[in-house]
């Protein structure tokens, strides 16, 4: 613990900590400091230490504080946007008929591979802001709409500019088996072996690659190539996550917990085996509301399941140009408690900590001593408030690493 003086001091706060298993690990009437980017005082505001000083002291007025929000699961670097399709679908346009005439995944592919880099990163930085405006300190963002090295490259570099930028944490995740590209429709062999034995490792060697995603479901890959893909992620010393039983059971949640997965994500078609086995690897369950909200689907992931096995469960925006063009996770939040279930604690630890897990990070998503100082002070008195707002500017203020955002 870091002696005063520090270099922030909140004061007469609420905390939620999410700490322990009290609820929100709650702290009120409460004081947090911070010093070389870290939390390094907790407790009462009439505990703090009779020489406690500090460079910047701000009374919050019981305002909540929580752990900066945790987007883990974005596709938020893409050209071009698909507002047409959403005009064609209710219109009457059935997905199937979009693309045939060229929609879907393969026109967010043509427009991501005619922008150069600078025009990705222009096009892709005002959303990134936008989740920051909305409480986010920590960023997953996916490749996938590229679907040959050089795009999938330049996707990766653009996520890395987009952290630097902002002065933020982003996590890669290489989603070469995202969809089959037009030009392999009849080598899907050939395909997955470029994947597995070129892209993934020369991107893997210029370090932009943090871990290694897939889509595994009926219309696009096998677990059979799946399991080639993990496996060669697991020779390169990568971790693994995916996209799993979002339209049906694949098995793939089984699967991406056999790798000890960080997270097996969407989960509509979950069933009992693949629980079971992200239980006991300890694979994160990713909720995406956002997708499942925009498709108008019916069928709910199995949440009263995962809690009876103690499956951690996150929640995230899903953020991309087709499904869920969502830029507030606390509307994730919130989608999470009105259409899942979820209570506003569940959630709010969807957001922070378990969310956290999900990226493979433990030095954020909770309050607590000897963490990274990622702080969002809010306008709220109680974390439900959070999630029950449905959009409208909440952020009073955001700190990074204990500097202000």
């Amino acid at each position: 613990m870091t002696e005063p003086p520090w270099d922030l001091l909140l004061t007469h706060a609420t905390l939620a900590t999410f700490a322990d298993a009290t609820p929100c690990g709650l702290l009120t009437d409460a004081a947090l400091a911070c010093a070389d980017g870290r939390i390094a005082w907790i407790g009462p505001t009439t505990a703090l230490p009779a020489t406690a000083q500090a460079r910047h002291v701000e009374d919050l007025d019981g305002a909540l504080v929580t752990p900066g929000l945790v987007d883990c699961h974005t596709h938020l670097v893409f050209g071009g946007n698909r507002a047409h399709e959403f005009d064609l679908r209710l219109n009457g346009a059935s997905y199937e008929e979009i693309a045939r005439a060229g929609g879907g995944i393969a026109a967010s592919v043509r427009a991501t591979r005619a922008a150069d880099e600078d025009a990705l990163f222009a096009q892709s930085l005002p959303r990134a802001r936008a989740l920051l405006a909305d409480g986010v300190t920590t960023l997953e963002i996916k490749s996938g709409y590229g679907l040959e090295l050089e795009t999938e490259r330049r996707m990766l570099r653009v996520a890395r500019r987009i952290g630097s930028e902002l002065g933020i944490t982003v996590r890669t995740s290489f989603l070469g088996l995202h969809a089959l590209p037009p030009e392999y429709k009849d080598r899907r062999d050939d395909y997955v072996a470029l994947v597995c034995d070129t892209m993934l490792p020369t991107l893997a060697g210029e370090g932009l690659v943090d871990a290694v995603d897939a889509f595994c479901e009926r219309i696009a890959f096998t677990p059979a190539e799946t399991r080639r893909l993990f496996e060669r992620a697991t020779q390169l010393g990568l971790p693994v996550k995916l996209h799993a039983e979002q339209l049906s059971d694949q098995g793939g949640a089984a699967l991406v917990a056999g790798f000890h997965g960080l997270s097996a994500d969407h989960l509509e078609h979950l069933g009992n085996a693949g629980i079971a086995s992200m239980a006991e690897a300890g694979t994160v369950a990713v909720l995406l509301p956002g997708a499942f909200y925009a498709l108008r689907e019916t069928h709910l992931p199995p949440v009263a399941a995962l809690r009876e096995h103690g499956v951690p469960i996150a929640i995230a925006t899903d953020c991309n140009p087709g499904t869920s063009p969502l830029l507030s996770l606390r509307l994730a939040a919130n989608m999470a408690c009105t259409l899942f279930r979820l209570t506003p604690e569940e959630a709010l630890r969807g957001i922070t900590v378990h969310a956290t897990r999900a990226l493979g990070l433990t030095d954020r998503g909770t309050l607590a001593v000897g963490q990274r100082a990622d702080l969002v002070a809010w306008h709220a008195k109680q974390p439900a408030e959070l999630c029950y707002w449905i959009g409208g500017p909440l952020v009073r203020q955001a700190w990074i690493g204990g500097e202000p955002l």
